[in-house]
């Protein structure tokens, strides 16, 4: 409907009578006139912070012909580098959520408030996996603002949200949006992101995404763009996520993120009509760890999870998302596909197992791997490091600079498999055969090493001096 012009007659009437109560109106009065998001701000904005880190750059010189002739050695080059981002106080006593990112690496933390106060800050947990970092502020017996989190999940697509944050170091902003979507799985591997077109830019991360009800329901992480700035594709960590995260810190003194034990994929299509499911869902399992959760379950390869927890699953990251924010020990309900038909099966959420211990070791003597520090990898370890927690055996956790190790090109991530074609399957093994009374002549070795699901053998060039 068009608007046209109205008779000075009828000035005293309504520009637009509603033909429903569902259509938009004109504001009536000055009242609806200076509606405004300010109070939810007001509210708000206190408890969202500015994170300043400090941290050193090393940066080693490359030596010139007249250094090498003469056995100078440059002394490296230090710089500070200064980085800015955001975080949310969700605790009144100083206990601060962040990014991983904001704060990865920082040799220094200082967090000021809205009001201008500053604090010292340390790193109490970080989990670079789900990008959230917990902080504690030395607050010195003051109190200080808080941000409720969401305790419900009626959160909605086209809910009105606003981000709260630090963008471009140029102070505290807000930008209004909505919802875009729920649920993106495809961005991470290990998160369900809250999709917003709020703006969001660097500085941002780790700042607040909020409803009107003044309640943090995201943290914003990251943004999708290809120029770098906000292109209305904001993404944030659900409140839900960041709820478990702050509650494992506080009472285990870490992020506790359980899992299934069970290596699973995304149903496509294809795969749906080959187990009889009518569409693409679900995610299958294709392997099993050995008493793990979804062993003791009874899950079995090629049973289709459909949901957990009561949470419709379409991948593995929506499945690791699920599973990260449930709390150790508590048992769900697992709705599954076999054999044709729908089954619910009891899981009890529990975390990664040291099994084998890690026993780590620095090698030294007279061997290849002389300056190497091994470990033995185990679902636990491998959840720490980020990686595959299928993989077993032992692998080289650093290099330490100038070794043996080093100059024969051993680096971390590398899994030493067999040594003079003697399988390697634990860092006292590992030991007992570098430092044998038979290898301690030897002058040829011969040493097989695994990194990205390829073998190879690693070319012995460097041994140290016998003292």
């Amino acid at each position: 409907m068009a608007l046209g012009l109205i008779p000075a007659t009828q000035a005293q009437s309504p520009l637009w009578m509603p033909e429903s109560d569902n259509m938009r109106v004109v504001p009536q009065n000055q009242t609806q006139v200076q509606l405004s998001y300010a109070p939810v701000v007001k509210e708000t904005a206190p408890a969202v912070v500015n994170v300043f880190t400090s941290k050193t750059i090393i940066r080693r010189t490359r030596s010139s012909f007249f250094d090498e002739m003469f056995g100078f050695q440059r002394a490296p080059r230090e710089r500070m580098e200064n980085s800015l981002g955001s975080g949310v106080i969700v605790r009144s006593n100083g206990i601060v959520v962040t990014n991983a990112h904001v704060v990865d690496g920082a040799d220094e933390l200082k967090v000021v408030l809205n009001d201008r106060r500053e604090f010292e800050a340390e790193i109490i947990a970080q989990d670079d996996q789900i990008d959230l970092a917990i902080l504690k502020l030395d607050t010195k017996g003051e109190t200080l603002p808080t941000l409720p989190i969401l305790s419900s999940d009626d959160l909605q697509v086209g809910d009105i949200v606003l981000a709260i944050g630090n963008p471009f170091g140029v102070g505290q902003t807000v930008t209004s949006g909505i919802i875009s979507a729920l649920g993106r799985t495809n961005v991470a591997d290990f998160s369900a992101f809250t999709q917003t077109d709020a703006a969001i830019n660097p500085g941002n991360s780790g700042g607040a995404l909020v409803n009107l009800n003044g309640e943090l329901v995201g943290v914003n992480t990251q943004i999708a763009s290809r120029s770098g700035g906000s292109n209305g594709v904001g993404f944030a960590i659900p409140a839900e996520l960041v709820s478990r995260a702050i509650e494992s810190t506080l009472t285990e003194g870490k992020i506790v993120r359980p899992w299934l034990g069970a290596r699973t994929n995304g149903v496509d299509s294809a795969l749906a009509a080959s187990v009889g499911l009518d569409r693409a869902r679900g995610s299958i399992i294709s392997e099993v760890y050995p008493d793990g959760p979804a062993d003791k379950a009874g899950l079995r390869e090629r049973d289709v999870i459909l949901s957990l927890a009561g949470t419709d699953v379409f991948d593995e990251a929506g499945l690791n998302f699920k599973l990260a924010t449930l709390a150790k020990g508590s048992q769900v309900d697992a709705k599954i596909w076999r054999d044709g038909r729908e089954q619910i099966l009891k899981v009890t959420a529990d975390v990664p197992v040291e099994s084998p211990r890690r026993d780590e070791r620095y090698l030294e003597g007279v061997h290849p791997l002389d300056g190497a520090t091994v470990v033995n990898m185990s679902p636990a370890l491998a959840e720490e490091l980020g990686l595959d927690p299928y993989l077993t055996g032992v692998m080289v956790l650093s290099v330490e600079r100038g070794s043996a190790a080093r100059s024969n090109r051993f680096q971390p991530g590398m899994f030493v498999v067999d040594i003079n074609d003697k399988d390697v399957f634990t860092t006292r093994q590992l030991e007992q055969l570098l430092t044998s009374e038979s290898a301690k002549d030897s002058t040829s070795w011969g040493v097989s090493v695994a990194r990205g699901g390829r073998l190879y053998n690693v070319p012995v060039r460097y041994l140290p001096r016998a003292n």
